[in-house]
């Protein structure tokens, strides 16, 4: 089997084939993943939004900046420990392995885990709002994680159980996995695999949540009832739609016989919606809410940075004209300082002979 043929997924019942490989290209003989490339083309799309929107939820970006740097180191040290933790056996035979993460091996759950974790700490010292910042981190992981899933597609992987769905898919890569897994998804989960039949693509069905819970809380976000909302409503979308593509998946991370991702996709979307009963009800007895947006500290926060924002370029202006000034010559300068009319004495005094009375 040639190369192209071994990276070529297929949906047969919409006779389509394409060839798909892991790596987008390579730079002085190191590989790039499109695994990686598709996580960071989310981030920077995440990363975009949330900052032009940062003042609308009463945030100081230029604060902010700290705290989403931070939050993203988290994300990426969560993500990789979840995975490897539940993974140990693949693991611990092979330590330095731990670090290569451009084959894939974050989850999810983790990094959302280390984000807030590490982005709560980045916080407190900068002196950020806390729950502005979460809603606002929601919508970018649900931008991150539409794009992000693509990855999984680029590396076969991410799939379910065999599916008769028009949009089934398969590729040798998959039939590989699949015979090699069958025996331990037969024994985890239940779940007969037949290696040779299409699959569900679970990783599009996951991108495809997210982009349609980006969009709704995307148009909602301006009628948000509290600072958090956002954030709630995402874990519960999230996990909602998690808990039950993750029961459509063979390749999950197990214990026993229990999906630990779709555990814990149940437990935030419980959290989720008694959270937003519980702040909606103690808003209706305690009367209006005062959003962090609205609030002095807010604005005071916003301010002081424009101010030194317009300090600095004010500064930079001024240092600019300097080095402009300097740069022209001084005889130039003299003659455009004199007025008209001493120049044409001087030139009628050298056409005279100096005896005009």
């Amino acid at each position: 089997m040639t190369n192209a043929e071994w990276n070529t997924i297929s949906f047969p019942k919409l006779n389509i084939e394409i060839p798909v490989y892991s790596n987008a290209f390579t730079i002085f003989g190191f590989e790039i993943k499109w695994y990686g490339l598709l996580i960071m083309l989310g981030l920077l799309f995440a990363v975009v939004y949330c900052f032009r929107r940062m003042k609308s939820f009463g945030i100081d970006d230029d604060r902010a900046n700290d705290v989403v740097f931070v939050g993203f180191i988290g994300a990426v040290i969560g993500a990789r420990l979840y995975y490897v933790f539940m993974m140990w056996d693949n693991y611990k035979d092979n330590l330095s392995s731990i670090f290569s993460v451009r084959d894939g091996g974050l989850a999810i759950y983790g990094g959302l885990i280390g984000a807030v974790l590490f982005g709560a700490i980045a916080a407190k010292i900068r002196k950020v709002r806390l729950m502005p910042l979460l809603d606002l981190a929601g919508l970018g992981f649900l931008i991150g994680q539409t794009f992000g899933r693509w990855g999984n597609f680029f590396n076969h992987e991410c799939f379910g159980s065999n599916t008769n769905l028009p949009w089934g898919m398969t590729s040798p890569r998959i039939q590989a996995q699949l015979k090699a897994s069958a025996d331990a998804i037969l024994s985890s989960t239940g779940v007969i695999v037949d290696p040779s039949l299409p699959v569900h693509p679970c990783f599009l069905y996951e991108s495809l949540w997210c982009l349609i819970g980006f969009i709704i809380l995307h148009i909602y976000s301006k009628h948000r009832k509290f600072d958090g909302e956002l954030f709630f409503m995402y874990t519960g979308w999230y996990g909602f739609g998690r808990m039950i593509i993750e029961g459509l998946r063979t390749d999950s991370l197990m214990v026993g016989h229990l999906r630990i991702s779709q555990l814990v996709a149940g437990i935030c979307v419980v959290i989720s919606i008694a959270a937003i009963i519980y702040k909606r009800n103690k808003i209706r007895v305690d009367g209006e809410y005062v959003f962090y947006k609205d609030t002095e500290e807010s604005k005071r926060l916003i301010a002081e940075t424009e101010e030194k924002y317009r300090a600095a370029e004010e500064k930079r202006a001024a240092k600019k004209k300097a080095k402009s000034d300097a740069a022209l010559n001084p005889e130039d300068r003299l003659v455009d300082d004199e007025p008209e009319e001493n120049t044409l004495s001087k030139s009628e005094e050298e056409n005279t002979d100096g005896t005009d009375n």
